[in-house]
């Protein structure tokens, strides 16, 4: 096997440097090399050991669609195939998307002129202790209703106080919608959103009492729905902080004690980008 995968391979660059092979001959040709190869690797005892991780894993990102709601209508993602296997020896799409689409962060740059952008955000910012601050028996009740001072002390009276440097991460239930882009934005007869957020008070509370790295949440945008100043988002911002939007799993998190690893995208001066993130405890 091993003398046939040499063999295949140096035909195929001798080809290739006459100029006799296609682009999708020389795909295909590595493609059979490499399988030869997997197929004469010796197995192996055991796998390398993984990262070390909590016990628990939980995805908090939606999977990036072309119907997934957007904040406003038509600004839903595009794509088209690119290249297929058939055609061309591989497959490749095309995407075309805003930046804060799908589960996405808010880089500071977002609202402040000159603040941080997606590449200057540090690693060490993007892995945070978690908490989740569960509003879901008020939000189906009220659409419009903010996380408060009062959530947050309430929340630490039973779960301990909240860290320096975490993500606090508002549940409100509302990703039960997410598979409905109407019901998951809210919007009215007069084109006002409707869904739950941060309030101005509790956002400013986290910032100067608690050194926060980031809030996070299970709907369309760390404001209100309804709101027209988005006084978190400037808040956030102008204390270089950065957050997160369209979250989902935030109720099968614990209230305290995860670490939320964030995986932006850095996208070259960017307001922001998708992201895959996921909590572990």
């Amino acid at each position: 096997m091993r003398d046939t995968c040499c063999m295949c391979t140096e035909e195929c660059l001798q080809q290739s440097r006459a100029g006799r092979l296609s682009r999708r001959a020389a795909l295909t040709g590595a493609a059979a090399a490499a399988a030869g190869l997997v197929a004469a690797a010796p197995a192996q005892a055991s796998p390398a050991p993984a990262a070390r991780l909590g016990s628990r894993l939980r995805d908090l990102t939606y999977p990036l669609t072309t119907t997934f709601p957007a904040f406003a209508p038509g600004e839903e993602a595009a794509k088209r195939t690119w290249v297929t296997i058939e055609d061309d020896g591989y497959y490749l799409q095309e995407w075309r998307l805003l930046e804060h689409y799908g589960t996405h962060v808010d880089a500071p740059g977002h609202f402040v002129p000159g603040g941080r952008t997606s590449t200057e955000l540090r690693l060490d910012e993007l892995v945070t202790p978690a908490v989740v601050v569960d509003v879901a028996a008020r939000a189906a009740r009220d659409p419009d209703t903010v996380v408060t001072v009062d959530d947050l002390r309430a929340h630490e009276r039973r779960h301990g106080r909240i860290p320096r440097g975490a993500a606090v991460l508002m549940y409100s239930g509302w990703g039960a919608r997410a598979g409905d882009a109407a019901a998951y934005r809210g919007a009215d007869a007069n084109g006002t959103l409707h869904f739950p957020g941060f309030g101005a008070e509790a956002c400013e509370w986290l910032l100067r009492r608690r050194g926060i790295r980031s809030v996070g949440v299970d709907t369309l945008s760390i404001d209100p729905g309804r709101s027209t100043t988005f006084d978190a988002h400037l808040l956030l911002a102008g204390a270089d902080r950065y957050g997160l939007e369209n979250l989902a799993n935030l109720g099968r998190v614990p209230p305290a004690g995860a670490t939320v690893v964030v995986g932006l995208i850095p996208f070259q001066d960017g307001s922001g980008g998708q992201a895959r993130v996921f909590a572990t405890w």
